[in-house]
């Protein structure tokens, strides 16, 4: 679990990243899990867009990529998901 000064150092890591997934209509699916997952290994902190057309909720969406990929959500604002994992192998963030 985050603390609250672990969170406000990820949410300026993040700021100046782009999402590199996004969520659609068919919502979250094990293949997404698994990218996902990978990418975190690679670069510990992401954002994930949800699209207009996604029918589930956003903290919905957020608690199953969370829970799958054994991430923390790192914050939820309109519809960008950041999430963090820290790295086994590429460790490049020092948490406060």
């Amino acid at each position: 679990m985050l603390t609250g000064k672990q969170k406000r150092f990820l949410r300026s890591k993040a700021h100046h990243l782009n999402p590199i997934f996004q969520v659609g209509k068919t919502g979250v699916n094990e293949n997404m899990i698994i990218q996902i997952d990978e990418a975190l290994e690679k670069r510990e902190i992401i954002k994930v867009s949800i699209l207009q057309n996604c029918m589930e909720d956003k903290g919905e969406v957020a608690e199953q990529l969370a829970d799958g990929t054994n991430a923390e959500v790192v914050q939820i604002i309109g519809n960008i998901i950041v999430l963090y994992k820290e790295s086994v192998e590429n460790k490049q963030l020092r948490l406060p």
